[in-house]
């Protein structure tokens, strides 16, 4: 077909009006991503080198910093090489492989907040048997079957995308690929496209918010019916952190799958912010979340540090 047009390069877009203030920008994003490389690596290693926390809730927390990890080098280096170099230019191939790492670390980030959830409602309302349940083999499996999900679901996307003509457009929303922004730059019918993202989107992340809002009235209900106040008090303090990383991941995350489908006439800077906050601020937080809150990684990292 003779009028078949697939670009050679996208270019992405920095802070819409803010382009001469991008050296300045790029700092705290160095600081956000500089907290997420060494907050994420901390925990891991204080984990690995702690043997009284290798248990299954580090062992997902484990999952969760690797997650992080891994989110914040899929964007770091478009968006600091557009802020301190401004290279705006991203090959067609290279954007779509970037899209695709970034929604399937995002859809495994959500199925290990989900894991955690499980493995909260299961150490707050079957205490005996959680340990039983929750082997290392099982916390195992559980994980490959989180990564298996992530990347078999999404393993159409790019394909649909390179079948798409675009038109002369070429400019994204984000110093980032993202599955709803390059579709929308295709000048050919996205109903395929736009079916299946919304049909991937609500069989995973959406079920798995839907499994974590039961999961916690499970846990309060268990909660509630403990004797004395304090027993409820310490049993909730152990789910504070992950309801944080819940909050921080999901509410950027829903916002900007409903601005890239509905909000045509959101201001361009929002969806900019949006979209930051919903890929460099969980990866940085949650570390600090985890650190302050878990007093057994704080106690193992003064340890660490005492020894050095």
């Amino acid at each position: 077909n003779g009028s078949f047009h697939q670009p050679s390069a996208f270019l992405m877009m920095g802070i819409p009006g803010l382009e001469a203030l991008h050296p300045w920008i790029s700092i705290p994003f160095c600081a956000l991503y500089l907290s997420a490389l060494l907050g994420n690596c901390v925990i891991l290693f204080i984990i690995r080198r702690t043997p009284s926390l290798h248990e299954p809730m580090y062992y997902f927390l484990c999952m969760l910093a690797l997650t992080d990890l891994g989110l914040a080098l899929c964007t770091l280096p478009t968006t600091l090489g557009l802020f301190w170099f401004g290279a705006r230019r991203i090959g067609f191939d290279a954007c779509l492989a970037q899209m695709y790492f970034i929604h399937i670390l995002s859809f495994i980030e959500s199925s290990v907040l989900l894991a955690m959830a499980f493995d909260r409602f299961m150490a707050i309302s079957h205490p005996l048997r959680h340990a039983a349940i929750l082997t290392r083999s099982t916390v195992l499996k559980i994980g490959l079957a989180i990564v298996l999900r992530g990347v078999l679901s999404l393993l159409p996307i790019p394909f649909l995308l390179r079948r798409l003509t675009y038109c002369g457009r070429t400019e994204l929303s984000h110093s980032f690929c993202f599955h709803p922004d390059i579709m929308n730059l295709a000048c050919a019918d996205i109903k395929v496209n736009v079916f299946y993202g919304m049909i991937v989107l609500l069989s995973t992340v959406g079920t798995d918010f839907i499994f974590i809002v039961l999961s916690y009235i499970l846990i309060i209900r268990t909660v509630l019916s403990l004797t004395t106040r304090e027993e409820c008090l310490k049993a909730l303090n152990t789910c504070v952190s992950h309801i944080c990383a819940v909050l921080v991941f999901f509410i950027p995350m829903i916002g900007l799958s409903m601005i890239h489908r509905f909000g045509k006439n959101v201001p361009p800077l929002v969806n900019t912010l949006v979209a930051y906050t919903y890929l460099v601020i969980p990866p940085a937080l949650n570390p600090v979340i985890y650190s302050i809150k878990s007093t057994h990684i704080r106690e193992a990292l003064l340890r660490a540090l005492c020894r050095k």
